[in-house]
């Protein structure tokens, strides 16, 4: 299975749609919130919620869906990545609710290769997601600084791939 792209893979407006999807239950919700310190009550509190709110149900938090199709964007996008540079924008269009299914989609904007650095290049992206009923709930861009395939060459002791490193022999 691929783990991220070289530069050379990337092709502007290429599009990678991210697999599988990820349904978002109150307990992902309430623990990324607590793990986080966001308390507040929109996301923990259902009573509050459904008297308090537009949405009379608790709203999952922003930042869970943007991390979630982050990390879902990983193996087609930044796996192969010597460095995350930039979150060029972030935005939540509409509200993601406990038991929604949030799907993701990358597209290539633009690549350049690297002016200090030969052996790599900088790749821009956008990312968005999408629940279950195909509402783009969360959009965002950054830019990833990945390897050209002579970096990862250059990288390799005797042979070794570093994608699938060898494990010790059992004793």
């Amino acid at each position: 299975m691929q783990f991220g792209r070289y530069y050379e893979e990337f092709e502007v407006g290429a599009v990678y749609r991210h697999w599988p999807g990820k349904t978002v239950t109150e307990y992902d919700d309430h623990l990324f919130c607590l793990l986080t310190m966001n308390h507040h009550p929109l996301h923990l509190d259902a009573h509050y919620a459904e008297t308090a709110s537009q949405f009379r149900r608790n709203v999952v938090v922003g930042n869970y869906i943007y991390s979630l199709l982050l990390g879902m964007s990983v193996p087609d996008v930044s796996g192969k990545a010597i460095a995350n540079l930039e979150i060029e924008s972030l935005r939540h269009v509409a509200p993601t609710f406990h038991g929604d299914t949030i799907y993701g989609e990358t597209t290539v904007l633009d690549k350049r290769e690297s002016a200090s650095k030969p052996d790599r290049g900088v790749v821009a992206v956008e990312t968005r997601g999408y629940n279950q009923d195909g509402t783009l709930v969360c959009v965002f861009r950054r830019k990833v600084m990945v390897p050209k395939r002579e970096y990862a060459a250059a990288a390799v002791p005797d042979g070794v791939d570093p994608e699938r490193p060898s494990f010790p022999e059992p004793r």
